[in-house]
């Protein structure tokens, strides 16, 4: 195999111990004899399938009882709308603006509500998150909503927001199951599969019990959470092999020493990163040192040719998908849990060897 080192936002890298697992079963799954993408998903071949995944999933993150597991579809985006939708009791949330999604988040809720921007960091070009206690959220506030990590500035939270008895809400698209994270502090949790948990199709959604019944009477049936939790996540057809391989991502983590033993490898990971563009001056990390993020690492030459210039060099060392997003242009190294060390490494070496050769 000629595999590249794909340094993709999403869809991403996979284990590959996974990856041959899933090969394995491509064509008959056990004794079936049919794919996992064949066979129904009310059949007593796929019910221990999606059972054995939110049981690995719940072991993984340490999943209180009084949470239920949500697999859906339509991307964290869709989530936008359907927490306003499910939490929205007075009509009040206070959302942090900590980056692009954060911010789409915080617009599509405004069409359920009355709905505050609490504190935002976009002045600072989102280059750090906004730094918030519990007195900067609305008392009668309905939820508080936040991006943990952000996908395209690079910045992630290094801590849990105080927000009282206001249920926090959290998109961990780009950091779910990175390292671990105390749930019992979230009302909701959510986040798409296609960075850290599995393909692209499936949604993944934690929210605490009491949460849940309080949908607006306007709410798509597909978006309800009480009704989807009663279904078991099986109110139509859900997205069938992204769940059975994100179980596969859960029973390795498990198998490797869990979320404790991720985050070790993550944070070498973005140590040996972050050192070396600390330790030099051709490349610049924009990123406020309190708020780096350990899954996505923005840098810049300043150069705006040589930012063109990097990713397109990299490509022919086969370091993939490293452009910046067009919104802040540069390069971005996302290096999620299956991105090895030694894709860090080439990528430094990588980098090294470019400025070399291109001096500003």
């Amino acid at each position: 195999m000629n595999r590249v080192y794909n340094f993709s936002a999403g869809p991403s890298m996979l284990p590959l111990e996974v990856l041959e697992s899933a090969k394995a079963d491509l064509l008959a799954y056990g004794d079936t004899g049919m794919s996992v993408m064949e066979m129904s998903h009310r059949s007593a071949a796929f019910e221990p399938i999606i059972a054995n995944a939110e049981a690995s999933f719940r072991k993984l993150m340490n999943i209180p009882d009084n949470y239920k597991v949500l697999f859906l579809q339509g991307g964290a985006s869709t989530q936008f709308a359907a927490v306003p939708l499910n939490l929205m009791k007075t009509g009040k949330a206070d959302y942090i603006l900590s980056g692009q999604f954060s911010t789409k988040a915080y617009k599509e809720a405004q069409k359920y509500g009355d709905v505050a921007a609490a504190a935002s960091s976009k002045e600072e070009n989102f280059s750090r998150v906004p730094s918030v206690t519990r007195d900067t959220f609305r008392a009668d506030a309905d939820y508080v909503h936040m991006c943990f990590n952000n996908t395209i500035y690079g910045t992630k939270f290094g801590y849990i927001p105080d927000t009282g008895d206001i249920p926090l809400v959290a998109d961990m698209s780009s950091c779910i199951i990175s390292e671990p994270v105390d749930v019992s502090k979230f009302g909701v949790i959510y986040a798409g599969a296609q960075k850290n948990m599995a393909p692209a199709g499936l949604t993944v959604v934690i929210v605490r019990e009491d949460l849940l019944g309080n949908a607006r009477p306007e709410t798509p049936a597909m978006l309800d959470y009480k009704l989807m939790a009663d279904n078991d996540s099986m109110y139509n057809t859900p997205p069938c092999w992204p769940i059975y391989v994100a179980g596969l991502v859960f029973d390795w983590i498990l198998s490797i020493g869990g979320l404790e033993e991720m985050k070790r490898r993550n944070e070498k990971k973005a140590a040996l990163l972050y050192d070396y563009l600390d330790s030099q001056d051709y490349y610049v990390a924009p990123v406020a040192k309190d708020s780096r993020s350990m899954m996505n690492v923005t840098f810049i030459t300043g150069v705006e040719e040589l930012d063109k210039k990097f990713p397109k060099e990299a490509e022919k060392a086969g370091l993939m998908n490293l452009k910046g997003h067009r919104s802040v242009g540069g390069m971005r190294a996302s290096i999620y849990n299956a991105m090895p060390y030694e894709g860090v490494e080439a990528l430094v070496t990588f980098m090294k060897d470019f400025a070399e050769k291109n001096p500003k």
